[in-house]
């Protein structure tokens, strides 16, 4: 299940929207960032007078497909350590944040008009070291993806 989350986190925070791992894997991780995909999508149709509450219950239920991730502090950062009682500065918000955040922004609208299939395996060939068949998992319609046909 970590494994999931760590891959999922990375897909949906990738700059290009893609990964590369193996085919098992991908295989795994299509249908569990399909159902977060599709928890995004839910929210973009809410309405009415408790709209707010359920957005706020979908994202709480699509957290639970990323990672929290580490906190990063600017102590941390300088290595420095400062004397206990002090408060912390949080320096960026942590991967799964992100992802949640970029997921319901983002691709919860650029997915709102279709019914699943969010997700794209395309197979590479072998690894060299352990010979392991390696594929890449991507987003569709993603805007790399929709500049090479416009």
């Amino acid at each position: 299940m970590s494994m999931l989350r760590n891959l999922a986190t990375s897909l949906i925070n990738a700059e290009k929207e893609h990964i590369v791992t193996t085919v098992p894997k991908a295989k795994e991780l299509r249908p569990f960032v399909e159902k977060a995909i599709t928890l995004a999508k839910k929210a973009q149709s809410l309405d009415g007078d408790d709209a707010k509450a359920r957005e706020v219950h979908l994202r709480r239920q699509a957290a639970r497909f990323f990672h929290a991730g580490n906190s990063t502090f600017k102590e941390e950062q300088s290595r420095f350590r400062g004397k206990k009682g002090e408060a912390k500065e949080p320096v960026e918000r942590t991967a799964g944040v992100k992802a949640v955040k970029r997921l319901f922004d983002e691709l919860g609208a650029r997915y709102k008009d279709r019914n699943g299939g969010y997700t794209r395996i395309v197979r590479l060939g072998r690894r060299s070291g352990d010979n392991a068949e390696l594929a890449v998992i991507e987003l569709v319609d993603n805007p790399r993806e929709l500049a090479a046909k416009g």
